[in-house]
């Protein structure tokens, strides 16, 4: 059929036509797909990376949070998914965001107890950066009914945090 009775075949029949399998209304060529790069573009981890703490004369929190944090159950081989907050103090170095997401997505296809891979992964912040100070919360979704939560600390030998400082909340007298 020529491409001239094919557009008075759509003109009259209507876009129905158009969603015909019918090959002879089919297109011609199908559309041109991205090739696959031949290295992805990022991909899990366990390296995690630091660089220099620009302000190393003072204690100040990072707080990171990680909401989409996956595991496999050890003994299922379910999915076990959990919220990560880490918070710490950083000495000399602090942990780059892009290997810390990368670190974190190489958990999703191991299997890992609740209590292990919360304490594995403060190792491994503590081993990278040698902070002042980290605090890792585990928040598990509910398992079996019950909901788990996993926190573990470091403090680094010698180290003290400054006075906590409360300040009045504004709008009020005080």
């Amino acid at each position: 059929m020529s491409e001239t009775a094919i557009r008075a075949a759509r003109r009259s029949v209507g876009d129905n036509l158009a969603t015909s399998t019918d090959p002879r209304f089919m297109a011609k060529s199908s559309p041109k797909q991205r090739p696959a790069p031949a290295s992805p573009p990022s991909a899990p981890s366990k390296e995690l990376h630091v660089f220099p703490n620009p302000a190393p004369q003072r204690d100040y929190t990072i707080r990171f949070s990680i909401d989409e944090f996956t595991c496999l159950c050890p003994l299922t081989g379910q999915p076990d998914f959990a919220r990560f907050v880490i918070e710490m103090v950083a000495d000399k170095t602090c942990v780059e965001l892009k290997s810390l997401k990368m670190y974190f997505w190489s958990y999703r296809n191991e299997g890992a107890f609740h209590e292990k891979v919360t304490n594995t992964i403060l190792d491994d912040i503590v081993k990278a950066t040698q902070p002042r100070f980290v605090r890792i919360r585990a928040d598990w979704n509910v398992r079996g009914g019950i909901f788990t939560d996993v926190v573990a600390e470091y403090r680094k030998k010698g180290w003290k945090p400054a006075p906590r400082v409360d300040l009045p909340a504004i709008g009020t007298d005080a």
